[in-house]
């Protein structure tokens, strides 16, 4: 594989020593494969977790991991720590670096979504390693309950990691880790094995991914979880230990290391990859069975066959739809908004005209903004 765009995400537990520090020393073997691997012809969006822990260490401060705020005036504290010792790292290399903080609203938004699709693209083309961490000192979708009829995308750098490959339309993303990969059971078990490739996710195997790490937020599950929306939006996935010599040299190489997660060959549109994974669901429709049925065969969603709105939202922003039994089988882009919508469901065009006065597309979601759940089944 050469002149690729990869994305290596870094974990916590491979950036710091037993003690929590950073370990300078695993870091600078990293940002030299990275190094090489650019030198080489591949562009590199790194994806780095570690700031929570830096800034632990740095105020000299007890752990507090049910402590959420506490948690996030470490990140506070620990980003400038992070990021000054990769520009150190980098600049050795004769390598500039651009620091990018995210929170799911920026992936929801679909302006902000492109906007920052169009930083990083611009940041790769002037050669400058992107690193991109969620910004935990704004992100709050796990100290707030998600209000009804919402629904974010990412509390964990794992799964951005995908988002952001799927934005950038990446080659490949290879997340390191502290393990070599994804075993049978967890590797401390009699008769745990590594599992090579990975077609398709199994409830065996999410059920091997459980438990968490010791110093990062997600563990094995939540590595499964991106990897199963890279394999449905057709990116391959590599999980590997990042301690192993040369694990990002040979994954680009296509040498076997960790665990593969092969793509599905059928990968998802970019805007439906959107839709589906990047976009938090702003609210939610109930339709009747007959417009669920004819979704499912391929038809738009018509007022008429709209039984209920939850939330609110505005034009251009994804909702959920869920059929009678409340369960979510769709999402896509609203043509009106949740007011408009209220006021014309169950109406057919004429109606819809009389009452708002104009009609500004026949369907409320068009078939092609639109993402089923069982096309991820494909």
């Amino acid at each position: 594989m050469t002149g690729k765009l990869v994305v290596v995400k870094i974990g916590t537990g491979s950036l710091v020593k037993s003690d929590g520090r950073l370990n300078l020393e695993a870091m600078k073997s990293l940002v030299g494969q990275i190094a090489k691997a650019v030198e080489k012809g591949h562009k590199v969006i790194l994806v780095t977790s570690g700031a929570i822990a830096a800034g632990i260490a740095e105020l000299n401060v007890k752990p507090n991991p049910n402590d959420i705020v506490f948690k996030q005036a470490c990140a506070a504290a620990g980003q400038s720590i992070l990021m000054s010792h990769y520009r150190e790292l980098f600049g050795a290399y004769g390598l500039k670096v651009a620091q990018v903080l995210l929170t799911e609203r920026d992936l929801a938004d679909r302006t902000s979504y492109l906007h920052t699709c169009n930083v990083l693209d611009r940041l790769l083309q002037l050669g400058v390693i992107p690193i991109v961490n969620e910004n935990d000192v704004t992100s709050i979708n796990e100290i707030i309950p998600v209000m009804k009829g919402q629904k974010v995308n990412f509390s964990d750098n794992d799964i951005l990691s995908v988002l952001i490959a799927n934005a950038t339309e990446a080659d490949l993303i290879v997340i390191l880790t502290t393990v070599d990969g994804v075993y049978t059971k967890s590797p401390g078990k009699p008769g745990a094995r590594l599992i090579p490739v990975v077609e398709k996710i199994t409830p065996e195997l999410r059920k091997a991914g459980e438990g968490k790490s010791r110093f990062g937020r997600g563990g094995m599950k939540t590595k499964i979880q991106a990897a199963e929306i890279a394999m449905r939006s057709g990116i391959p996935l590599i999980i590997a230990n990042g301690a192993r010599e040369n694990v990002l040299l040979d994954a680009l190489e296509g040498k076997h290391v960790g665990t593969y997660f092969k793509p599905s060959e059928k990968g998802l549109p970019g805007i439906k990859r959107w839709i589906a994974y990047g976009a938090g669901a702003k609210g939610q429709i109930r339709v009747n069975e007959g417009a669920m049925r004819a979704i499912l065969k391929g038809a738009s969603l018509l007022a008429v066959g709209i039984e209920s709105v939850t939330g609110r939202f505005q034009i251009g922003e994804v909702v959920s739809l869920v059929g009678p039994d409340g369960r979510e089988f769709a999402r896509g882009i609203a043509n009106y908004t949740s007011e408009e919508i209220n006021l014309i469901k169950g109406m057919n065009t004429s109606q819809i005209r009389r009452t708002l006065g104009y009609i500004r597309q026949k369907d409320v979601i068009n078939r092609k903004r639109m993402f089923l759940r069982e096309e991820s089944k494909e």
